[in-house]
């Protein structure tokens, strides 16, 4: 690495870690007097409004540098203060990897993994490191400046909360003593340590309140807070302090999303926990009592499962059986064969099937893969699992403790523990997951919740008064009846997705989308039952419509889990629970549910943090491959961002643009792109849609040589106000309003283009011909309008009578002439539903025979209606009958 501009002559280099704290800034002057003629490199503060106005007012006390004005080939010694990671040590890379060098490190902190190893070490559990630097000052009777004492105090004060941190030491009380008798101004330390909370650090510290959730954890009530912020939140360490102190909390972790970056911030007070080992799982560190990380390229909803989990595997306590076990069960039928379930285990990537007797409702074994493997090998895959299963069978209930699961499983041998209440198996417990919470401190996430990105804890509150302010009173009533329908079954009920995203966001409901834990199709056939509505059932997929005899339409589906067999596939679906079903949906805004039986109705669960999101305004997806196994969403993502001006989080975006670079879309059914593309166009105003899927390419998927430029958003635009125009005044009159935006999309393509697009989408033939042919037919009619010089009512009424709606409305968006647009309109609004009011009765009235001349004297008689020439039947009348003479039909 070169160095220009080299200024500096120095081969003793001090620094800290990333993200300075007043303690880093203490030790590296502490450091600077131990080491005379050495060169400090500050690497930056998080708190920027403080830390940064406190070092530019003190500088003079510093001898800083950039790196960049220090040859580092003529460094010797790095002297490293208040951290050994690595990864926190971003401006010295190039030291630390340098052979010759010697390493001194001064550190309060904990032993980590991958810590930097010094030449030279002195390593103390005191409240600071600044500590440590002070009493090496005192011994080698260096007197620090009244400045300096006061900034090196500050350290200490800082670090150990005022004295008041568990971690505080007798050296730190004597080492704050010292520098006070150097002169260290309190005042000044009090300012910069005791802090009042500004007004808008209140609403922050409301917000770390009111979402705050409680999470028991190995018996241990762990609190945590899930906020972001679209600004940096000044001095957010100690509103977490702050909240801790007012709550008086054992454990507290703050996940904060500010800048699009995540910072976690953890305080504790009890020997169980160590918040720092917890949070160098993410890259950050700290003290059992104290700690924080950044986390880039991860959700919110991601990084609050990924600390669960790491807390699950750090808090060292007994668990009870329903937190240790993988719910749902996967089971298999004593018939079934081996064959069968060996695909079953691969399909789930488990080890070992419980067989159960459905018809029985009873556990009668289970059997491993080792056993199936023996069958595959000896050609007896075909013969039932009944043959060959462990049929010695034990259980537990989910209130059971470690020690009884660890007498069946590893003193009775056994590879699977089903968990059963009630006669019903809740879940199982497998050897291997009894292993990893004796080794790893017990990993306790369901197997499928952690898959699938699910947080155990769900967050609820109680918005039943949402819903009686905001639904009508027969909607609230039917939504009751239906959650005590449920209970009658003992089926908990839901009603979730859009329905709840719409109902907080305020806007209009279209559906009703109910969700049964149990079998959705019996709860629909009685409830119908009882209702007198009809319904239509789908045995496939567990679900049922009820139709009300208003044609209110209500869908009820039974709790499901999907997986995907390939990328793109359509997914496979099977019975599950509401956490299970609300994973496999599509993004955070649309997992949201509310409880409606009797006992919690009204009670809303959101396990994603969508409620946040929702008041975030942003879109994210539940877990990063979910582009992947169904491309569709990239088009509901963009859609939905256009319909609620919403914006797509980042890392959802920088999965979008994943998926596009490894073409998830080549798989993918034409006709489903066209769905989405059509829902796309529905919209109020799809254009800004439209350029987001310009944005990220995804015209490219409809064909390569489909452009969209300047142009085309003109032509977009001119629909958009031409559709507006139209569906004012006509509100109640149909016409597949996507098409008009399609055909605008299309209308600088060639024909061989749009034929090519059609086919990538598999586009039906009547609306291919929509998109086609009569689109061309409607261009070339215009063309022809326009390049007329005079052009009749009459002409105009029989150039566009054959046209429906949307390429009317097409021509007139097309038009770039304000007299032809006119002329259409008019056509549109006043012309085109103009008839005779005579019909062929009355022509037989006036002496004419049926034949071809009642078509070509009606026309003449619209002809000259058309020209404002006859107003009554009775001039019609008589427009016919001198027509009639004049051409000797009639004496």
């Amino acid at each position: 690495m070169s160095k220009k501009n080299t200024t500096i002559e120095t081969d003793t280099v001090i620094t800290s870690h990333i993200n300075a704290d007043f303690d880093a800034i203490a030790s590296m002057l502490a450091a600077q007097k131990l080491y005379p003629g050495s060169v400090i490199i500050f690497p930056g503060s998080q708190e920027k409004s403080l830390r940064d106005f406190f070092v530019s007012s003190t500088s003079y006390l510093f001898n800083m540098a950039d790196p960049d004005t220090i040859d580092f080939s003529q460094i010797s010694k790095l002297v490293i203060v208040d951290t050994r990671q690595k990864g926190r040590l971003t401006q010295v890379d190039e030291l630390l990897n340098k052979k010759d060098i010697k390493i001194d490190i001064y550190d309060h902190h904990p032993d980590m993994e991958g810590d930097v190893t010094g030449s030279f070490e002195i390593l103390r559990q005191t409240g600071a490191t600044v500590t440590i630097l002070s009493s090496l000052l005192q011994k080698k009777k260096i007197i620090p400046s009244p400045e300096e004492a006061t900034i090196m105090a500050l350290g200490i004060y800082e670090d150990t909360g005022l004295f008041t941190y568990s971690s505080t030491t007798k050296e730190d009380l004597e080492q704050a003593a010292f520098l006070l008798s150097c002169g260290a101004n309190l005042n000044t330390i009090v300012s910069f340590v005791v802090k009042e909370i500004k007004s808008e650090q209140v609403t922050w510290l409301n917000e770390l309140l009111n979402e705050m959730t409680i999470h028991k954890i190995n018996g241990v009530d762990i609190h945590m807070s899930v906020i972001s912020s679209p600004a940096y939140i000044t001095d957010l360490a100690t509103i977490v302090q702050k909240v801790v102190r007012m709550e008086n909390l054992d454990i507290f972790f703050a996940i904060v999303l500010m800048d699009n970056k995540i910072t976690i911030i953890a305080r504790n007070r009890i020997p169980e926990v160590d918040v720092g080992k917890i949070l160098s799982g993410f890259g950050g560190g700290g003290h059992s009592y104290a700690a924080s990380a950044k986390v880039d390229n991860k959700t919110l909803a991601q990084v609050e499962i990924m600390l669960i989990e790491q807390l699950q595997k750090k808090v060292k306590r007994i668990q009870i059986a329903k937190n240790l076990m993988t719910s749902p069960a996967i089971t298999i039928e004593p018939h079934v064969t081996c064959k069968t379930a060996g695909n079953l285990m691969t399909r789930y990537n488990i080890n070992t099937l419980l067989v159960v007797n459905k018809k029985k409702n009873s556990y009668e074994g289970y059997i491993s893969r080792q056993v199936i493997a023996t069958t595959l090998h000896h050609k007896l895959s075909h013969l039932p699992v009944e043959e060959y299963m462990h049929s010695e069978i034990s259980y537990i209930s989910s209130a059971a403790d470690v020690t009884q699961i660890e007498n069946i499983i590893i003193e009775g041998k056994h590879r699977i523990l089903p968990v059963i209440d009630n006669g019903w198996i809740k879940g199982v417990i497998t050897r291997t997951d009894l292993l990893n919470y004796l080794v790893e401190h017990s990993k306790a996430l369901k197997r499928n919740e952690t898959e699938l990105g699910i947080k155990k804890n769900a967050k609820k509150r109680p918005i039943e008064n949402i819903l009686y302010q905001r639904l009508d009173a027969r909607i609230k009533k039917l939504l009751q009846n239906i959650g005590k329908t449920g209970a009658e079954l003992g089926y908990n009920l839901f009603v979730v997705g859009g329905f709840v995203r719409d109902l907080l966001l305020n806007r209009q409901i279209d559906d009703i989308d109910i969700v049964v834990e149990g079998d959705g199709i019996e709860f629909a056939r009685l409830y119908a039952k009882k209702e007198g509505c009809r319904i239509n059932t789908y045995k496939k997929f567990g679900t049922a419509v009820m139709i009300f005899s208003d044609n209110l339409k209500i869908d009820v589906a039974s709790a499901r889990l999907e997986y995907y067999k390939t990328p793109a596939a359509l997914p496979i679906v099977e019975k599950s629970s509401i956490k299970l079903d609300l994973a496999r949906r599509d993004f955070t805004i649309n997992t949201l549910a509310i409880s409606l039986n009797p006992d919690n109705f009204g009670t809303m669960i959101d396990y994603f943090g969508a409620n946040r999101d929702l008041k975030d305004k942003t879109i994210r997806i539940i877990h990063n491959l979910s582009f992947v196994e169904d491309p569709t969403r990239i088009f509901r993502a963009i859609k939905f961002s256009n319909r609620f001006g919403f914006k797509i989080g980042k890392v959802t975006s920088n999965l979008i643009k994943n998926a596009i670079k490894i073409d998830c879309f080549k798989n993918l059914s034409g006709l489903r792109v066209l769905s989405e593309l059509k829902q796309i166009f529905e919209e109020e105003n799809p254009i800004p849609a439209i350029r987001t899927l310009q944005d990220y390419g995804l015209e490219k998927v409809l064909h390569k040589r489909l452009t969209i430029i300047p142009n085309t958003y003109e032509l977009l635009e001119s629909v958009n106000k031409t559709l507006s125009w139209h569906d004012l005044l006509y509100i109640d009159e149909p016409y597949p309003r996507w098409s008009v935006y399609f055909m605008a999309l299309l209308n600088r393509c060639s024909y061989e283009v749009c034929e090519q697009i059609c086919n990538r989408l598999n586009v039906p033939l009547k609306e291919r011909g929509i998109l086609l042919e009569k689109r061309y037919r409607a261009e070339k009619q215009l063309y022809v309008i326009e390049s007329s010089l005079t052009y009749t009512r009459q002409n105009l009424y029989w150039a566009l009578i054959n046209f429906k709606t949307e390429y009317i409305l097409y021509m007139m968006a097309l038009s770039k002439n304000d007299g032809t647009r006119k002329a259409i309109s008019i056509f549109y609004t006043h012309q085109r539903s103009i008839k005779p009011y005579m019909k062929g009765k009355d022509l037989i009235k006036i002496g004419l025979s049926p034949g071809p001349v009642f078509s070509t004297i009606l026309k003449q008689i619209l002809n000259a209606k058309l020209d404002g020439q006859l107003k009554t039947k009775k001039e019609e009348i008589k427009f016919a009958e001198e027509y009639a003479k004049k051409n000797k039909l009639i004496d």
